[in-house]
């Protein structure tokens, strides 16, 4: 019997029947039950079945039995790619700590619940947590991405870590041109946890990549209970909290649709540009030399001082777009020596408009693109696409590319 193995324990009066976990102690025997619970058996006192062989290095490089994942001509084939976070992450039983190291193939073994909607083809673009996400990797993806698409995958999905989901999808929204879904998800909760949403994000992500919205979406819990995935558009989407399974929202609207999780159905709530519509185009090129600075009262004026020489710099500014008017020169100083300087508002929702004060003429004046509507960390990215694709950075900043400019900007709820 080893970890990974499908077995049927009796004990006393109980019976538990889940799969085998490593354990540090050779006089127990750990189980995740079906629930998602874990339990721990004293092995004398109790009797084993294994009823499957699961997968799991037994030693010297041999592994356990494996289960094969068939091709049916009658599904539609997704490819699943895998860049590490939190949903192809486990717990290191060495020191307790949740570290990434299942690739694509493990994903599927992980969550069987996958089994039977697609065929599946899978690939390792990086083995990160998302904190180490990089304008590199971004390429990587996009690459691996149109790759996959070109050689017929209906749909993509895409695993990935939460904390930088939404930039990350941001970029793929700006370089890829696509004829399919192109889908993220992750997970909050490591699979070693009851309350691990993996298995859900990963089924919905599977269904949305088979449906008709050909754009790139981010599918995550919309409640914090196991029912319904919400589909955001990846310009406009915000991860909002940092444990709580539906941290992500649409920001400035509702989400473009859902994903019933009992009924598998995928609905949409909005316009989208349908599968089939958009020809397979990559832009891969992007500028990293651009920086996103957040001001507050008080601000050291020194941090201009880095941006010296920037292709481009993102201000989340106050309300409408505002800075201390102390730094409104040093501002001026950047876009005259050739720096892109565009405003975004750090509050959640709502339109930048610099016509209203003062303050907001006079960085007009100084050269300030305005935002618009754009989240900050969109507007970031899109900047280093446009600043190496686009020959008018001014002009394209204020054009919506892939949903990022909303037309209005009005409570929907």
């Amino acid at each position: 019997m080893n970890p990974g193995d499908r077995v049927r324990v009796e004990r006393a009066d109980a019976e538990y029947e889940g799969v085998v976990l490593p354990s540090t102690d050779a006089a127990s025997l750990a189980l995740k039950l079906d629930d998602g619970y874990n339990v721990g058996i004293d092995r004398e006192a109790a009797e084993v079945e294994i009823l499957e062989r699961g997968v799991y290095d037994v030693g010297d490089g041999e592994m356990a039995e494996t289960s094969e994942v068939t091709f049916d001509e009658d599904l539609p084939t997704i490819a699943l790619i895998s860049t590490g976070g939190t949903i192809a992450s486990t717990v290191d039983y060495r020191t307790g700590a949740v570290t990434a190291q299942f690739d694509a193939e493990d994903v599927l073994r992980a969550v069987p619940d996958l089994a039977g909607r697609a065929n599946y083809r899978g690939r390792v673009v990086a083995n990160i947590l998302s904190e180490n996400m990089t304008p590199d990797v971004w390429r990587d993806l996009a690459h691996a991405v149109y790759e996959e698409i070109e050689d017929g995958a209906d749909g993509v999905v895409v695993m990935h870590g939460t904390d930088t989901m939404q930039y990350t999808a941001s970029a793929l929204s700006f370089v890829l041109d696509t004829p399919v879904p192109i889908v993220f998800t992750g997970s909050q909760r490591s699979a070693d946890r009851p309350s691990s949403d993996n298995v859900m994000n990963a089924v919905c992500a599977v269904e949305a990549a088979k449906a008709d919205a050909a754009e790139v979406l981010v599918a995550m819990h919309a409640t914090e209970n196991d029912d319904v995935c919400a589909l955001h558009r990846g310009t406009r989407v915000r991860k909002n909290h940092t444990s709580r399974r539906d941290a992500f929202e649409t920001i400035g609207a509702e989400p473009l649709g859902e994903v019933d999780y009992a009924a598998e159905e995928v609905t949409f709530r909005r316009d989208y540009p349908e599968r089939g519509e958009a020809d397979l185009d990559l832009q891969p090129d992007l500028d990293p030399d651009v920086e996103l600075l957040k001001v507050a009262p008080g601000m050291d004026e020194a941090f201009y001082d880095v941006l010296e020489g920037k292709s481009g710099v993102v201000i989340e500014g106050t309300g409408l777009g505002h800075v201390h008017t102390d730094d409104i020169d040093r501002i001026a100083d950047l876009v005259d020596d050739g720096t892109h300087v565009v405003m975004t508002s750090q509050c959640i929702e709502g339109r930048i408009c610099d016509r209203v004060y003062d303050t907001g003429r006079d960085l007009l004046d100084a050269g300030v693109i305005e935002g618009e509507d754009m989240l900050p960390g969109t507007a970031m990215v899109k900047l280093m696409w446009v600043l190496a694709n686009r020959n008018d950075p001014r002009a394209a900043m204020g054009e919506p590319l892939a949903g990022e400019i909303q037309d209005r900007s009005t409570p929907w709820r």
